[in-house]
């Protein structure tokens, strides 16, 4: 996979970002160092856990073999994660993994759930944080635990409950 030169990005004295931008369509989300490290640092604070993350926004062609690579399903997604298996170092920043998200699936799915980009965005960033951490959603029992931790992190960036019925950021109904 031929990636683009790093941009590091410091979302807070805890987090340090490794952001990779592989499609530029993802220049619509303005500041996109900005706008990471400010969902990211509100991830990192709420989860009171720091280290260093790799974030790789591309395209659903990099989706699509990533996930037919590392999960067997041939077909691209929205995002992926990459738990670090490296062992704590102590004194060094712990490396937590990699979350890569898929633009044109990302773009779509915003759409048909009537949801702003920057919106859905921050939740699949949240999403792909929590499960570098080790949190999951396969089993209902551990969906009762991470759902809610998604929704009050974006809460904490102003996005409404993406789980909730109804209205989304004054969107129509989800079905």
């Amino acid at each position: 996979m031929s990636l683009p030169p790093a941009n590091p990005t410091s979302a807070n004295d805890g987090l340090s970002i490794d952001l990779r931008i592989a499609d530029p369509r993802w220049e619509v989300l303005g500041d996109i160092d900005a706008f990471a490290a400010n969902v990211l640092s509100l991830a990192s604070a709420r989860m009171e856990t720091g280290g260093e993350i790799a974030i790789l926004l591309t395209d659903d062609a990099e989706m699509h073999a990533l996930n037919r690579q590392w999960r067997g399903i041939d077909k691209p997604t929205d995002v992926l994660s990459f738990p670090s298996d490296q062992p704590e170092i102590p004194g060094q920043p712990q490396y937590l993994g990699d979350v890569a998200v898929g633009y044109e699936t990302a773009m779509r799915d915003a759409e048909i759930m009537h949801r702003p980009f920057e919106g859905h965005i921050s939740h699949l960033l949240v999403h792909g944080f929590l499960h570098l951490l080790g949190y999951d959603h396969i089993e209902a029992a551990d969906a009762i635990v991470m759902e809610p931790l998604e929704a009050e992190i974006l809460a904490g960036l102003g996005w409404p409950d993406p789980y909730a019925t109804g209205p989304y950021a004054g969107g129509q109904e989800e079905g």
